[in-house]
């Protein structure tokens, strides 16, 4: 019997206002009668031709003794208008069975965590929810029956009041020898119980095809199957329980990760499903000893913050779009303007704090639900959310470092003499005195307020914005005339400013003004400690995160360019993030949105990026043929000029490596550039590449799998 291992089962069309076997299947609640007296004529036409080999082959054996079915634990998996109904590991499964039986009459929910505690599923309501991320319920059942149509890629299980009824009918023949038990649907549709080894569902004649013309094809039934031993389905065993590493995972521009549109929640089970077989064959043996587990991949979602309702955008953004090409434009709305959002103050703070809280807030939620989890934590960042991670990370604050103020103010504030209500009056906000006055905030106070103390206040994100800028503004003139803030050396300095006759300034600055605005660059940029030009994002307050991050993995990162487009000609060999000591700029080939970063920090010396081993031990055919060296070991650490030391973003080791691409992505590198970009959450060299990183530290060696 051939199958499919799609998970996305089609549903075969039934005639109209007729529910047809799919329809029950997914509904539950419908109540199937059965009459033993009642047979569509379709079924006594089938019977015999369909069953006589099978009943003359059961005949000659005894009858066996009954046996009540093994019950396991689906869940559906809906998909446009599709439904597919997959197992849950045998490890869950038992876990909820069991909990089925002790439920019993109680009214209290039972929570039964699944798939790796990040699902919970309430098994009196036969419901699964996602903990770490937004999803809606999906249905669970424990199934005993399973039915598969003639157009059907799959078997699918029947509800579970239909299979009770299946269960105890089946009880009976077997108990009585009796055969041919027939069970009806409410629309028509027939199960016949043939003998032990044949069982089919046919359906009445009204719902057959009208294009099918040959009786054979108008009779042909389902199979029906008993138990789930019985129906080609791959039942996983289940996740260890240990989690050896917390790994974050930020998505990149738009809401889709990959070129089948799917989700970052999508992509990153994929990612998480590959490294659990790579664990399973690298580190077999560790494995078997116990000596690991599992590393946790969880998603960080950005986007719906920024297009949501919280921020209006999407409806702005509406007004002013042209009708022409609609869909292409829509495109570029929802996906290619996340660019142009970072590079906004007003957005590029929403996105990193909707970034950073996220993190912290799965970060909280993670410790509450693994209370026994003392590994360490890294993060990823795919594309532009590289750049924002890249940012977060140069802007972290560790203990040896002097906490920044959110202004440079060493003497109390002075703003023109204005008291609080003329400030905000001036600013246009006067309707928020009460709300600062309520909390005792006044000139001096608020100079000492951040963009969070402000929000915590229930401010919105456009005043806060211009109480922050006005009033850093006013901390920096008065730290030029005090002396507090100096200008770097060599700026020179623009024409001064004139007066006309009525006294009022004209064209041109002055020197004072220059150095504010020069000043202001300087100060509220990206604290570069030791780079040579003040860059980052202007007037952002960037969020700490709740820990510090072991390693940073940047994929098909633009960070190489975003920098230099700030501004930046070169990283100093002696720069590390101030909370992170390890960094890899992973990156295919061919990817369009890619850039290194050891040229930045190594100007003298043309080094070649490090070529990530395939994940079976060897290079790719193509490129084995070019290159005479020797097989890799599979180590990430290898490099041919090992004496060349490449700055401390990654504690002196190699940063940039590049993946092997695929014989056929050769032929042509443009036609496969866009899907290059998108190739990381399906990389299992990718996987490894990390799994290497994260379990040499743990002093768990890899091994090299058989070939």
């Amino acid at each position: 019997m051939s199958h499919s291992s799609s998970e996305e089962g089609g549903l075969s069309q039934a005639a109209p206002n007729v529910p047809n076997t799919r329809e029950l299947l997914d509904n539950p609640t419908q109540s199937v009668a059965t009459p033993r007296d009642q047979v569509p004529p379709t079924v006594d036409e089938a019977s015999p031709s369909s069953t006589s080999s099978f009943e003359m082959i059961d005949m000659e054996s005894g009858p066996a003794p009954y046996q009540e079915v093994q019950p396991h634990w689906f869940f559906c998996r809906r998909a446009d208008d599709n439904a597919s109904w997959l197992p849950f590991s045998r490890k869950d499964s038992d876990k909820l069975e069991n909990a089925s039986h002790a439920v019993g009459d109680q009214e209290d929910e039972v929570v039964i965590a699944v798939e790796g505690e990040r699902y919970d599923v309430h098994v009196k309501d036969r419901k699964r929810y996602a903990v770490y991320w937004e999803q809606g319920p999906t249905e669970v059942r424990r199934c005993t029956w399973f039915y598969k149509g003639n157009k059907d890629t799959r078997f699918m299980p029947y509800p579970e009041d239909f299979s009770k009824r299946l269960e105890e009918a089946f009880m009976i023949s077997v108990t009585l020898n009796e055969w041919k038990r027939k069970l009806e649907f409410p629309n028509g549709e027939t199960v016949i119980l043939h003998n032990p080894k044949l069982m089919m569902q046919y359906q009445p004649i009204g719902l057959q095809d009208e294009w099918v013309s040959s009786p054979s094809e108008q009779t042909r039934p389902g199979t029906v199957k008993r138990g789930v031993n019985n129906i080609p389905v791959e039942i996983p065993d289940g996740e260890p329980e240990k989690v050896d590493h917390l790994v974050f995972m930020v998505h990149g521009i738009g809401p889709a990760c990959d070129l089948r549109f799917r989700s970052i929640i999508q992509c990153v089970n994929d990612f998480r499903s590959a490294s659990l077989s790579l664990l399973t064959s690298h580190y077999k043996r560790a494995e078997q000893d116990g000596l690991i587990g599992r590393v946790e991949f969880l998603p960080v979602n950005w986007h719906s913050a920024l297009h949501g309702d919280a921020t209006g955008v999407d409806e702005d953004i509406q007004r002013i779009t042209l009708p022409s090409i609609s869909r292409l434009r829509h495109f570029t709305n929802d996906t290619l303007l996340d660019l142009f959002f970072y590079n906004s103050p007003t957005y590029c703070q929403t996105i990193v704090d909707t970034v950073a809280s996220e993190i912290n807030m799965l970060h909280t939620l993670f410790r509450k639900r693994h209370s026994d989890f003392n590994g360490a934590v890294s993060v990823v960042g795919h594309s532009l959310g590289s750049l924002i991670l890249f940012d977060l990370l140069t802007n972290q604050r560790n203990g040896s470092r002097k906490a920044k103020e959110a202004v440079p103010c060493g003497e109390p504030l002075d703003l023109n003499g204005d008291t609080l209500q003329q400030t905000l009056s001036r600013l246009g906000l006067q309707q928020y005195l009460d709300t600062l006055q309520a909390e005792n905030v006044d000139l001096e106070s608020l100079a000492l307020c951040q963009d969070g103390d402000l929000k915590d206040l229930g401010i919105p994100l456009g005043p806060r914005k211009k109480i922050l800028d006005y009033v850093q503004k006013k901390c920096l003139s008065q730290a030029f005339k005090t002396g507090a803030v100096h200008l770097p050396e060599g700026l020179q300095a623009p024409p001064q400013m004139t007066s006309n006759s009525d006294g009022n300034q004209s064209t041109g600055f002055t020197m004072q003004q220059s150095q504010f605005h020069r000043a202001q660059s300087v100060t509220s940029a990206v604290d570069y400690e030791y780079f040579d030009v003040g860059i980052g994002q202007v007037s952002i307050d960037y969020p700490q995160l709740a820990f510090h991050p072991q390693t940073f993995f940047a994929f098909g990162s633009p960070i190489g360019m975003f920098l230099t487009v700030r501004g930046l000609k070169q990283i100093d060999p002696n720069y590390s993030f101030p909370t992170c000591k390890s960094f890899y700029n992973i990156y295919h080939p061919y990817d369009p949105v890619a850039y290194r970063l050891e040229p930045m920090i190594v100007t003298d010396v043309d080094l070649e990026p490090m070529l990530i081993p395939h994940h079976k031990g060897r290079k790719r055919m193509h490129l084995a043929g070019v290159c005479d060296e020797a097989e890799s070991s599979g180590s990430a650490e290898q490099t041919e000029q090992p004496e060349i030391k490449v700055g401390m973003l990654n504690g002196g080791r190699r940063i940039d490596y590049v993946l092997q691409e695929k014989p056929i992505e050769s032929f042509n590198e443009y036609l496969f550039a866009i899907q290059s970009h998108l190739c990381y959450w399906e990389s299992e060299d990718t996987a490894l590449l990390l799994l290497k990183e994260i379990y040499d530290k743990l002093g768990v060696a890899m091994e090299q799998p058989q070939q």
